[in-house]
């Protein structure tokens, strides 16, 4: 792009913004926080195309200026950790929301995929799981006691293993994002054949419901941020692929550090995940009713966090922005 395009494509962003900060008090601390990102933004663009150049001179000096008025006598709240996760990040990934039911759509179409399967060929089950792990949950079905294998082992050994394994495959999904999303979308479509062959394996076995109702004690939280895991890969990937007015190389660094916030609201779920099924769900013999509302109470929280609240909050505390933004 030409300079003299590049200046009347942003001119009126930059005047406005200018404008604002000489009026003092003009923004609100959020609108002059994305307003000095988008500015940062258009300075990296102008030292890679315009170096030397007065654009660049004068981004620079006005990229100074929103840096000491936002950073003047900055004090950071005692609770700053608590409004992070309570309201900074669930108003930064209202957006993303889309990106999040692409991977849901992925991983569903791949669980439906794995249950037909598994429904229409017996040996399906055994070439997913393998048939070490078929015999045995085989017998333990046998023996009146389908989910006898979450019961194997210490219960706080199973915790660590769990989680460990767990946020191996959440890292997992989200550095393959830097295939373009390819890589994160085989592991959503992967993680989702052998969810669904899964279950389906217990419905064959005529204990559909007595399994299930220990599978999704931790299951829920377990495959929920998986998902948004994949969710986080796909936004790198994203980044890559529709860089839009952005040099492609500063977008894709922006979609990895979208998809990292992302990946880091996850751990605290695959913690509580991990404790779930290793303290919890070995105890067989919680009463169904029990059970069904801890399920629906993990999967109503999920919900909330990345679908309801976020959208809430972007809806009724939508941030102010001074001039549309590219």
């Amino acid at each position: 792009m030409r300079e003299a395009a590049f200046v009347r494509q942003n001119k009126e962003k930059w005047t406005a913004f200018e404008k604002a900060l000489q009026q003092g008090g003009g923004l609100a601390p959020d609108a002059l926080a994305d307003g000095y990102i988008h500015l940062t933004n258009d300075l990296a663009y102008a030292q890679t195309y315009y170096p030397g150049s007065k654009t660049l001179e004068y981004l620079n000096a006005l990229a100074s200026e929103a840096h000491q008025i936002i950073y003047r006598n900055r004090k950071e709240s005692r609770n700053r950790l608590w409004r992070y996760w309570t309201h900074e990040f669930p108003h930064f990934f209202g957006p993303h929301q889309r990106t999040l039911g692409l991977a849901l759509l992925i991983f569903v179409l791949a669980a439906a995929i794995g249950s037909l399967s598994a429904l229409n060929d017996a040996s399906f089950v055994r070439l997913i799981l393998g048939d070490a792990y078929v015999n045995l949950t085989l017998d333990n079905i046998a023996q009146g006691n389908p989910t006898a294998i979450y019961k194997s082992g210490g219960a706080l050994g199973s915790f660590l293993g769990i989680t460990i394994h767990n946020i191996r495959v959440a890292l997992l999904a989200y550095a393959l994002g830097v295939t373009a999303g390819i890589g994160t979308a085989y592991l959503l479509f992967n993680n989702g054949v052998m969810v669904g062959a899964f279950i389906t394996f217990f419905y064959n076995e005529g204990v559909f419901v007595e399994a299930n109702k220990q599978i999704w004690l931790h299951g829920a939280f377990e495959l929920s941020v998986i998902v948004v895991a994949g969710c986080a890969g796909l936004l790198m990937g994203k980044g890559l692929l529709f860089p839009g007015t952005y040099p492609r190389r500063h977008s894709f660094m922006q979609g990895a550090k979208d998809g990292l916030k992302v990946l880091v609201s996850t751990l605290p779920f695959f913690v509580v995940a991990g404790f779930i099924e290793g303290f919890i769900t070995r105890y067989s013999e919680m009463p169904l009713w029990l059970a069904l509302i801890l399920i629906a109470a993990c999967f109503g929280l999920i919900l909330f966090y990345y679908f309801i609240y976020p959208r809430y909050l972007n809806t009724t505390h939508a941030k102010p922005s001074p001039t549309p933004l590219p």
